[in-house]
């Protein structure tokens, strides 16, 4: 099926394109969302006749968008959800969490805004798409953590880590844990250091 497009997509063209998609695809998203008109000769017709309408409404938005996106790009949503020591999460992270985490930091941002192509179901930093407008598209980050604590480790870290390896690694995060938390870290990754040298001894 041919559509026009009524705004910039980026897998099919700008603004004013007629192109050709799957018959589901346009009547199921497309045509409904507002994003293209099936491409007769009245609607290209009425396209180009509200072009320098639609056009100036677009830049508008973009602004917009470009306003709010050079405060929101790479900012960091702490997400804390319970995880098993493999890093896996007890369910899933999924964009309106994110979406709700970032108007929660006061940005002016919809559920729709966030790309996520499938629920994060591990611990630790994701990278996520916030497409403000067709045309502005910036990265946050997603800390999923069991703890406050743990987000924190991470952030400094730049990656996910195991409770048990946290002091090991990087012992200068202690400073920014709860008193009692890094003994219990400490102590976790003692724990697992004697099992795995039984391991080797019986081996």
């Amino acid at each position: 099926m041919d559509v026009v497009l009524l705004e910039r997509i980026d897998t099919l063209g700008a603004m004013g394109a007629v192109v050709s998609v799957k018959p589901g695809y346009a009547r199921n998203y497309l045509i409904p969302q507002g994003k293209a008109l099936r491409a007769s000769k009245h609607n290209v017709a009425r396209f180009e006749a509200e072009r320098a309408e639609r056009e100036a409404q677009n830049a508008e938005a973009r602004a917009a968008a470009e306003n709010i996106s050079q405060g929101l790009a790479g900012t960091h949503v702490v997400l804390i959800r319970q995880a098993s020591d493999n890093l896996q999460l007890y369910g899933s992270v999924k964009a309106r969490d994110i979406a709700d985490g970032l108007i929660a930091k006061g940005f002016e941002v919809d559920r729709a805004n966030v790309v996520l192509d499938k629920p994060i179901k591990t611990l630790g930093l994701h990278e996520v798409k916030a497409a403000l407008h067709p045309e502005v598209v910036v990265t946050v980050i997603a800390n999923v953590a069991r703890t406050a604590d743990e987000a924190e480790v991470q952030e400094q870290l730049g990656r996910a880590v195991r409770r048990a390896d946290a002091v090991e690694e990087a012992p200068e995060v202690e400073d920014l844990v709860e008193p009692g938390v890094a003994e219990e870290i400490e102590a976790e990754a003692e724990a697992e250091a004697e099992f795995n040298a039984r391991d080797d001894d019986d081996a």
